[in-house]
């Protein structure tokens, strides 16, 4: 089993950036997919963007494609979600999640361990 804590949510201005970090701790973390949810206020939990066990490959929504990077560090036992040119509309909670079995998906349901949460506002 892993857990999760995210961080490096905030408020910042449209155009601006923010890092977050989602540390995993527990066995193993270089064996777990790992990605990257969001959540608006009265929408459902969304897809942001994916990385598989290596490295080496990513997925990554529309909406971000361009502006959201994700990285991690099977070492430090962190992925990061490098986000730029900041929108209002990527105002949210965002979720650091591990798949431990398959391929990247883009399903909430094919996660099987969750963060709490780190809040990001935009404002315009």
């Amino acid at each position: 089993q892993v857990q999760l804590v995210e961080s490096g949510g905030g408020l910042v201005q449209a155009g601006g950036s923010l890092r977050l970090s989602c540390a995993a701790s527990g066995r193993t973390f270089s064996s777990y997919i790992m990605g990257w949810f969001r959540q608006a206020p009265g929408k459902e939990r969304e897809f942001v963007i994916a990385i598989s066990r290596s490295g080496g490959s990513t997925n990554y929504a529309d909406s971000v494609k361009g502006r959201f990077t994700i990285s991690r560090d099977n070492a430090k036992n962190t992925v990061y979600l490098q986000m730029n040119s900041l929108k209002p509309e990527d105002t949210a909670v965002y979720y650091c999640a591990g798949r431990a079995f398959g391929a990247i998906t883009r399903s909430v349901s094919g996660y099987d361990y969750w963060g709490q949460g780190t809040q990001v506002t935009v404002s315009s």
